[in-house]
């Protein structure tokens, strides 16, 4: 796959350090939020606009789809059957330009409302058709107390680290995730008329595992081939660019425990390869900060990327 080393980067980390924004152990601090850190079961939301996509449930899971609030935000985990949730401009709005919103957790859990509902709302006000991507997970323990234990682990200064994956094999276990990805954009251009959607509009962003995923998705060299990427804290070590990469956008905080230390390869890459790079450096934000009111500019990379889609003109009707 032509996500080489950068991927094979990206996946260990993940994979050495677990659910890196879905338990957002780094994530709360400044936040203008005051609620608890305890995760606490809750029931599965209605959800009455997602569409199951055609990718089937995930082969082996024995653990049914369960859900939890943190941090004010709800969280989705054992997720075994993928589905897109479309979330449409007012059609005297609508430009007809569409974006993919994967959130983040480690391939283990995803940040459905901040780092996708949220997205998807900022973006439809906007103009811009969202869509959530709820893409299957690697199995944790079903019942909760198990899972804040293995969260426990992981994050605990003390336990040894997980042997490091094989990158290859690392890569093909998240086979489920591109599929889900490939699904969701055949299903959007499929019913692009339906939705005012230009289907040649239509990009990805991703936070964390799901900018993993996001890039992933663009790099592959298979059928989705978004229109433009945006890469929310993922990793951004150096990578092979083709020639035709979509134009990307990129957010880091500096003060990322999981990402700010390994230079600013993938930009690099992008420029050597002569194509359209935007990347914001944060001083402050963390992992995880999503669309979380906080005291540091990282709250800005909303409004920059909305403004970076607008000088590549999809905040414009097509004509």
């Amino acid at each position: 796959m032509a996500e080489g080393n950068w991927f094979r980067r990206g996946v260990r980390e993940i994979g050495r350090w677990g659910a890196v924004s879905a338990a957002l152990a780094l994530a709360p601090a400044g936040t203008a939020l005051a609620q608890d850190d305890r995760m606490t079961p809750i029931a599965i939301p209605a959800q009455p606009d997602a569409i199951t996509l055609d990718t089937g449930p995930l082969p082996g899971a024995k653990a049914n789809e369960s859900w939890h609030s943190q941090y004010g935000s709800r969280f989705a985990r054992n997720v075994t059957v993928a589905t897109l949730t479309p979330f449409l401009p007012d059609p005297a709005k609508a430009t007809g330009a569409a974006v993919v919103v994967a959130p983040g957790g480690g391939f283990r859990t995803l940040s459905m409302e901040n780092e996708g509902w949220d997205v998807a709302r900022a973006l439809a006000a906007r103009g811009v058709a969202a869509f959530v991507l709820k893409y299957r997970l690697n199995q944790t323990p079903a019942d909760m107390a198990g899972f804040e234990k293995s969260m426990r682990e992981m994050f605990s200064g003390t336990a040894a680290r997980p042997p490091r994956p094989d990158p290859d094999a690392a890569m093909a276990a998240l086979a489920p995730q591109i599929a889900d990805s490939r699904a969701a954009f055949a299903l959007i251009r499929r019913r692009a008329s339906e939705w005012r959607i230009d289907p040649d509009r239509v990009g990805m962003v991703g936070f964390s595992a799901g900018a993993m995923l996001t890039m992933a998705t663009a790099l592959a060299g298979q059928d989705a081939k978004p229109a433009f990427i945006g890469n929310v804290y993922g990793p951004i070590a150096s990578i092979k660019v083709p020639a035709d990469a979509p134009p990307l956008f990129v957010a880091l905080a500096a003060d990322d425990p999981f990402f700010a230390s390994s230079g600013f390869g993938l930009i690099e890459s992008w420029k050597a390869a002569q194509r359209p790079v935007e990347f914001h450096l944060y001083e402050q934000g963390g992992h995880g900060f999503g669309m979380y009111p906080k005291e540091t500019t990282s709250t800005g990379w909303f409004d920059a990327f909305a403004n970076w889609l607008t000088m590549h003109g999809y905040m414009k009707r097509a004509s």
